[in-house]
């Protein structure tokens, strides 16, 4: 944010002048009722007793600096205790739209992340059965991240654990044959816990076709084909519905793998040698009630089987392995318990606490028309994600995924995202987009050309103040970014686009831009609606929604 970042380089050798630092605890923020200003900055309560004078004092002196020179701070008020409330001048807010005609796609980027190495995995479901509507929802959030990281300059990778192992991956393999038995006219018996989707059906129809013996077979080698070929079915399918939502993974890693490379073995090494394993009753124990945890957990069972637990402990291991200095993992809320044992996993490899972090992704309630939709995979009933991207796009999926806080429950009606009505978000946000590039498109047609640069004197008639409120939401645009990075919270764009949107349709309804009845307060406002595009569109790229010219 430009305001922050003028305050920030005029105030350090301010307080250089006066012998004094600038405070690590220094927050400068629009305060909440703008009447008080543009920002309101808290460093002299900081820095009074350092510099042996009442608050107030100080930040009166701080005042008076700020509005020596050039012109660029209009007011400086000291408020309450010592903060002190600063008010910019016009001219300053309407050079914001310099600033994104000259960034154009890059506005509101940022170098804050440092090319720091992360690692975002997500989505990752056992690939059992097509992705429903909470897999798209993680989906959603982390792509999004991945997107919103790369903006803020963090050096980022993105993967998907293939769960490809384990006791929910054989009893698809089973399912798949006794369909397979069934179609071929036996009568096998079903298990009560078998998967029972109509995809199963499918599968099993698709691989009698092509190896018509194979239901004769033994046993225990129909059931291995059978998984090998719903894996590798049910697999393309996920990376199909995730290229249709917009959704990419730079690497596909597979459970199976961990074992077959050794690294599961390297991992329980490293535990041992930190002491943090034992021997009991045949099996392998990890010592997580030394971190907390209210129990040992089993890493190798007395048969010889790994839990789940022991092959995530040595991929998150793993991941460390390959150089990345932050992990993202993405998990349903359901796996909250899990996160505790974890830590204690990576800190017992002495792996800092602070580099791993977990974004929950709540329940999605699915609705038609205000109705819920029943969802369970085994049950086979659910609307998958490839359906609810039929119905009503992966714009509005996206948006409505992404329009609340991921550990907070989302209602998705398919009715309401499918109206084109201001109640609906992603309408009203593409929506402002759209009615902008709608007037930038009449404005072409009247022969009018915006300039790349806008000169000042244009610029300078924008006075109204729904027009200064617009360039500060366009100024805080980098700050949002920044923060949603910070945070790991792509949610705050969303929020942020709902509220430019929302300026801008006031704006639209009470201001005309071709109809100013002054041909240079016409091209001023233009340049205004153009920047103001600008913002929406590269705030959507952000969430992986379109920025549509005509709806």
């Amino acid at each position: 944010m430009r305001a922050k970042t003028y305050l920030t380089e005029k105030l350090t050798p301010l307080l250089a002048s006066m012998g004094l630092a600038w405070p690590a605890k220094t927050v400068i923020e629009p305060p909440k009722d703008k009447q008080f200003g543009d920002m309101a900055v808290n460093i002299a309560l900081l820095l009074a007793k350092e510099a042996g004078k009442p608050p107030r004092d100080l930040a009166h002196d701080l005042a008076a600096g700020l509005l020596k020179g050039d012109g660029v701070v209009a007011s400086a008020e000291v408020a309450g205790p010592g903060f002190l409330n600063i008010r910019f001048s016009q001219a300053f807010w309407q050079q914001t739209l310099w600033e994104i005609e000259r960034a154009g796609d890059t506005f509101g980027s940022s170098t804050v992340g440092g090319k720091k190495k992360f690692q975002v995995e997500f989505v990752s479901a056992n690939p059992t059965g097509p992705l429903h509507i909470g897999h798209g929802r993680g989906a959603a959030v982390g792509d999004s991240l991945a997107r919103l990281l790369r903006f803020a300059g963090y050096d980022v990778h993105t993967e998907y654990y293939i769960n490809d192992a384990g006791r929910q991956m054989r009893l698809l393999g089973l399912s798949v044959w006794l369909r397979l038995q069934e179609l071929a006219g036996k009568s096998p018996t079903f298990p009560e816990d078998w998967y029972k989707g109509e995809y199963i059906v499918d599968i099993a129809r698709e691989l009698l076709s092509a190896t018509p013996g194979l239901a004769d077979k033994d046993e225990e080698e129909g059931v291995h084909i059978c998984f090998e070929y719903a894996m590798n079915a049910i697999l393309a399918g996920i990376k199909r519905d995730l290229t249709q939502f917009r959704v990419t993974h730079e690497s596909w890693f597979s459970e199976r793998a961990l074992v077959a490379t050794g690294a599961v073995e390297k991992t329980f090494e490293r535990l041992k040698n930190s002491g943090y394993t034992y021997e009991k009753d045949g099996a392998l124990w990890f010592r997580s009630s030394d971190f907390g945890d209210d129990k040992d957990r089993v890493l190798r069972k007395s048969d010889g089987s790994l839990t789940y637990f022991a092959s995530d402990i040595a991929y998150h291991d793993n991941k460390y392995d390959r150089g990345f200095d932050f992990l993202v993992d993405i998990w349903g809320a359901d796996h909250h318990g899990y996160i505790p044992r974890m830590r204690a996993a990576l800190a017992a490899l002495h792996k800092a606490p602070e580099s791993f972090e977990v974004i929950l992704i709540q329940l999605v309630n699915l609705l038609r028309g205000g109705r819920q939709i029943a969802m369970s995979t085994r049950a086979g009933q659910f609307d998958t994600l490839e359906d609810v991207v039929k119905e009503v796009g992966a714009d509005a999926s996206r948006f409505m995924f992404l329009s609340r806080k991921s550990d907070s429950q989302l209602d998705f009606d398919l009715e309401l995202v499918k109206q084109r009505s201001m109640e609906n978000p992603v309408y009203y946000v593409q929506y402002a987009h759209a009615r902008i590039c709608a007037v930038l498109r009449k404005a072409a047609e009247r022969g009018i050309t915006l300039p790349d640069d806008s000169p000042l004197s244009t610029l300078a008639l924008l006075t109204e103040d729904i027009e200064i409120d617009l360039m500060r939401r366009l100024d805080s645009f980098r700050d949002v970014v920044e923060s949603a990075a910070q945070n790991l919270a792509p949610h705050h764009i969303s929020f942020y686009l709902m509220e430019l949107a929302g300026d801008l349709h006031r704006y639209y309804a009470s201001y005309q831009a071709l109809g100013a009845g002054n041909e240079t307060l016409s091209l001023a406002r233009l340049l205004l609606l153009r920047a103001v595009g600008q913002v929406l569109r590269n705030g959507l790229d952000l969430l992986g929604v379109s920025a549509p010219e005509s709806m």
